[in-house]
């Protein structure tokens, strides 16, 4: 299994945001940076307008799991910020998961044998 690191540094969020490349759905955010690592780094942020902290922290946790599972299938050196949307607060570990797998798709992430 890959290993992954995490985003946790405020100016690291804000280099990914500033010049990654972004695709979105309805139910998250997904930024792409390329990194000069071996590993894929995440963030994950939900904002408090997706409602109260255990809705929040559920989504992320949601989020960690379908990457934690998928990790193999993703192509490695990537710092990727995924951000909660409104819709995620309802949406539940199916939805969560055909999202992420789908933005993985648009940004051309997947591993080619692993391609959905």
């Amino acid at each position: 299994m890959n290993q992954y690191e995490s985003l946790r540094k405020n100016r690291e969020f804000q280099l990914v945001y500033h010049a990654g490349r972004s695709k979105v759905n309805r139910t998250l955010v997904m930024i792409v940076r390329k990194n000069d690592r071996p590993l894929n780094r995440y963030g994950i942020s939900v904002s408090k307008k997706i409602g109260n902290s255990v809705v929040r922290h559920r989504v992320k946790r949601v989020v960690r799991e379908v990457i934690r599972l998928n990790n193999d299938c993703i192509l490695q050196g990537y710092d990727i910020v995924i951000v909660g949307r409104s819709d995620s607060a309802s949406g539940d570990y199916q939805k969560i998961e055909s999202a992420i797998l789908h933005l993985l798709n648009l940004h051309r992430l997947i591993s080619d044998n692993n391609r959905k």
